[in-house]
């Protein structure tokens, strides 16, 4: 058991791959040293980073982070902090002070002169650390100073600069300097610091497990007044995370249950929903709606939902939009208009009716002589024939002329010498009383 624990423990041992410790002091010495090259290398990255934040490109971003030297220096930080090597931690902090500055300078200066100032994903995204950037920064500089110490180094370094992301929120605090908005450059400004902090923090636990040599003689009381800057340092730099960290989570989880809530409130009761805002950091979401109009039955089914999901309801904003007054008025109008047009069509349909009923009563207007011819006949058999019609009486009188009522007028055909003068007398008589018109005329045909 012991000699698997052994084996094991090889499989993990860092001494056996590790680089000669004079070696390692040389190589931090010359990684934090910001001049010549090294100074252009940082301005010519800073210049990449701020074109790729600028115009919200990943791929150089990336670029930019991987030929920064910034790493340099910090790792001078950790390394001088845990080998006891004043003179070494002044050198690292002085030329991390001088990169630092230049950096923001020259990230300031490109804003200044760049045209586009719109704040992209890529920008947002470096000025809301949280507790996920300390564990990134942390394991990314542990991962470097591993491979700084190993003669083995591979393509870690590279892979470091990418993880820890140093350029882009020195770049990110340059433009917030640059526009004027401090919201972007101090919250940039404090990853930056949480990146550096915890690469740093790295790079001083690794040196220590590896038992790299003390460059120094340092009396107890210093080294505790040492550990207990550090420990202030990295409290300091951690809790805010820790605060911003839960909020993420909260907001996070408010979103998610904001969005599942407005996937069951789309369309409800002839409405639909045109637009939403959700806020997490207020906890509260604004619900647009158009249709026929927001009624009190819809608010309390949007409540009933919004409980469900675990949402405050009296944070819910429910507004309407423009168009459903307009719409509401459209549809009164076309009521309206409908009704109009029904009462004109009924209006024309019974007028209709009424025509085509006195088209058949002209159509059976000459039609009525068989019948009058038919109720006579029996009492005066001599009457052959019978005419009816309606027409006009035209009178004049002196230059005018006068049109009488529309009167009947009846003509009997009989023989000559076939009717007496008493019995058209009582023909006339029965034939105003027939027609119910005294004005009704008889003409006696003889032939």
């Amino acid at each position: 058991m012991e000699k698997r624990s052994e084996k094991l423990l090889r499989w993990f041992d860092l001494r056996s791959e590790m680089e000669e410790y004079n070696t390692i002091h040389t190589n931090i010495e010359q990684g934090i040293v910001f001049k010549g090259t090294n100074l252009w290398i940082l301005v010519f990255a800073i210049v990449v980073a701020s074109v790729g934040l600028n115009m919200n490109s990943t791929a150089v971003i990336i670029g930019a982070m991987l030929i920064s030297p910034l790493m340099g220096p910090i790792n001078g930080v950790g390394y001088s902090l845990a080998t006891y090597d004043f003179q070494l931690l002044r050198r690292s902090l002085k030329n991390f002070s001088f990169a630092v500055g230049v950096s923001l300078l020259t990230s300031t200066f490109y804003f200044l002169l760049s045209p586009i100032n719109e704040a992209h994903s890529e920008l947002l995204a470096r000025t809301s650390p949280t507790i996920y950037d300390v564990i990134i920064a942390l394991f990314g500089g542990l991962a470097g100073i591993v491979a700084m110490s190993s003669r083995l180094k591979g393509n870690v370094i590279p892979g470091v600069a990418i993880a820890t992301a140093l350029m882009p929120p020195i770049c990110t605090a340059g433009y917030g300097l640059a526009t004027y908005q401090f919201n972007f450059f101090f919250g940039a400004l404090y990853l930056f610091t949480i990146n550096t902090v915890f690469i740093a923090f790295a790079a001083l636990i690794v040196c220590q497990l590896l038992k790299f040599p003390i460059r120094s003689i340092v009396d107890p009381a210093r080294k505790k007044h040492v550990n207990r800057v550090i420990s202030a340092v990295i409290l300091l730099t951690l809790i805010p995370s820790i605060i911003f960290g839960v909020n993420l989570v909260k907001n996070e989880e408010f979103a998610q249950n904001a969005e599942s809530f407005i996937a069951e409130v789309t369309l409800l009761g002839g409405n639909y929903l045109q637009d939403k805002q959700i806020n997490p950091a207020g906890r509260s979401v604004e619900l647009l709606y158009s249709g026929y109009g927001i009624g009190d039955t819809t608010i309390t089914e949007i409540w009933e939902k919004a409980l469900k999901h675990r949402l405050d309801t009296s944070r819910i904003v429910i507004r309407q939009g423009f168009d459903a007054n307009l719409m509401r008025e459209n549809v009164r109008k076309y009521q309206s208009e409908s009704e109009r047009l029904s009462g004109q069509l009924a209006a024309t349909t019974f007028a209709l009716r009424q025509t085509e009923g006195r088209i058949d009563s002209i159509r059976n207007i000459p039609l009525f002589g068989e019948k009058i011819l038919g109720e006579i006949k029996p009492l005066y058999p001599q009457i052959r024939s019978c005419s009816y019609s309606e027409t006009y009486l035209f009178t004049a009188v002196n230059d005018t002329t006068r049109r009488s009522k529309m009167m009947p007028v009846v003509i009997f055909t009989v023989p000559r010498n076939g009717l007496r003068i008493s019995d058209r007398n009582k023909i006339e008589e029965w034939l105003k009383s027939r027609l119910n018109n005294p004005h009704a005329k008889m003409v006696i045909e003889e032939v």
